[in-house]
Order: C-alpha cells, then structure tokens, then sequence
C-alpha cells in the first residue's frame, strides 16, 4: 500500500511538472521596437566642388555597446537616417550583419573626414567580415543603395553636428 501512494504521488508530481512546462512554452515575451533617436546631423560635400551632396540625421554609437550592437536588431530605418560611428583610434574596422535585418552600406571615413572606402549592399543577417580595408575612424551606416543613389566617393568628405 506504501508503494502504491509513492508511486501515486510521483506520477502525480510527473503530471504537474508536464503541465507547467507547457504553460511556460505558451508565454509570449513581447518586446518594444527599437526606434531611431535623433542624436545629430550629417553632410556629406562632393570632394571636387565642396557642394552638399545629402544630408542625414543620425544616431551616434560611440560606447563600446553601442558600437557593438549598432542597427542590430531595427526592423527598418527612414532613408533620410543613419548611424554614424565614432572610435576613439584610427584602426582597419570591420563590420558584421549578424542580427542587421535591413541591407546596409557602410562609410568608411578617415580622421580627416573624408570617405576613404566603403561597402555596398551588406546584406541582413550576413556575419561575413566587411573590412574597412584603410584606418579609418568613423563609419556611416546607411541603407543599401544610397551610396550609389548619391555617387558617393572615396575623397568625398562629411561634417556632422551633435545635437
């Protein structure tokens, strides 16, 4: 009779614990979109004639963090945004798309300010390398296709401001 109520109750214990795995399967963890935050404004000025070629507001990353993370993550951004990078050294950077839902390209500006290379169309979810192939110091990210929308080049240079 002892073995039988044990039995009884483990088998009872062993229904339980199947019935909360299940509930906990049927939670939904809801999260907030993560959303553009205005944080400043940049130009980018044709290298030969000094004229404005296209202005964009943008978000900075310049906390280890932020720079880690960068667009990760955003459903979309507006084509009139970017994010705009800011390290501490000039150094070769390079530039993954893990967890980047959207299509990117990336501006590589140099200490001068001046675009010294970049990558076009990096596409979502992509962890290949993009190198910035030069020491650079800065790098813009916009969405694919503006550089070439724009003709954006290699001397071109940019000048931003913090809100």
């Amino acid at each position: 009779m002892k073995t039988l109520t044990l039995y009884g109750f483990f088998l009872i214990l062993a229904f339980a614990t199947l019935g909360s795995c299940k509930e906990d399967q049927k939670k939904v963890v809801k999260t907030e979109p993560i959303t553009f935050t205005k944080e400043g404004e940049l130009t980018i000025y044709k290298a030969e004639s000094d004229s404005i070629i296209v202005k964009y507001d943008i978000e900075i990353a310049e906390s280890d963090y932020e720079t880690q993370t960068g667009l990760m993550y955003r459903e979309s951004m507006e084509l009139d945004k970017g994010m705009f990078f800011i390290f501490p050294d000039v150094l070769f950077h390079s530039f993954y798309m893990k967890n980047t839902k959207i299509p990117l390209d990336l501006i590589f500006i140099d200490e001068e300010l001046r675009i010294a290379s970049y990558k076009e169309n990096a596409q979502p979810m992509d962890e290949t390398g993009l190198s910035s192939e030069v020491p650079v110091q800065y790098v813009l990210e916009l969405n694919a296709g503006q550089r070439k929308k724009y003709a954006l080049e290699v001397g071109d240079r940019i000048a931003f401001i913090r809100m």
